[in-house]
């Protein structure tokens, strides 16, 4: 391609962009959904609240399904100024293998979440695996859909997990679906710091 055409071909892509970018005026809260079968979901929510953070936003975290182990993002944000970070803290649904304690115990971290989703204060909530809790009926699907609806108008709320449910879809402005294609423990790579966790 010469210099002229590819000149030309970015004027064209540039004059699309500023259009759209134009176009795009309205200033609330959004609700991101990270699904799908592959890595990187609660990875990208993590980095959305450390964004947060960097404009000096309050961030609220709770981890559904996760156990009471030193992750990296949990040491990281404990340190963090501004983040009220919960954990579900059974761990996986497999490992406990008793529904009753599991859904006792997401309901009592949802208790947490319903708070975060009226504080005017906080302006990121990530639902981390949240996913599972309506796939595993452990939550009330209209409840938790009700209380995303109404929350602040400026709050974005982050939700994560494999399989999300239409509502949630529907429920969402913004849906991205990660692809698996390969992963390191299929091939007996152990789980690693800083990776997995």
């Amino acid at each position: 391609m010469t210099e002229d055409k590819y000149k030309k071909r970015m004027q064209r892509k540039k004059e699309h962009i500023d259009e759209t970018v134009g176009d795009a005026s309205e200033e609330r809260g959004v609700v991101v959904l990270l699904t799908g079968n592959g890595k990187g979901k609660s990875s990208s929510a993590f980095g959305m609240a450390i964004r947060a953070i960097g404009h000096g936003m309050k961030v609220g975290i709770v981890q559904f399904i996760k156990s009471w182990t030193n992750t990296g993002e949990q040491l990281f944000f404990d340190q963090a100024d501004g983040v009220d970070f919960h954990i579900m803290g059974t761990g996986f649904t497999w490992d406990t293998q008793d529904k009753e304690k599991d859904i006792e115990a997401a309901k009592m971290l949802w208790s947490k979440a319903k708070v975060m989703l009226t504080n005017d204060d906080i302006g990121l909530v990530v639902l981390d695996e949240l996913t599972y809790m309506l796939s595993y009926a452990y939550l009330d699907e209209e409840e938790l859909l009700q209380a995303i609806r109404q929350r602040p108008k400026h709050q974005h709320v982050v939700i994560t997990g494999r399989a999300a449910k239409d509502s949630l879809i529907e429920l969402a402005d913004t849906v991205s679906e990660i692809k698996d294609i390969k992963h390191a423990f299929r091939e007996g790579v152990k789980a690693m710091p800083g990776i997995e966790w």
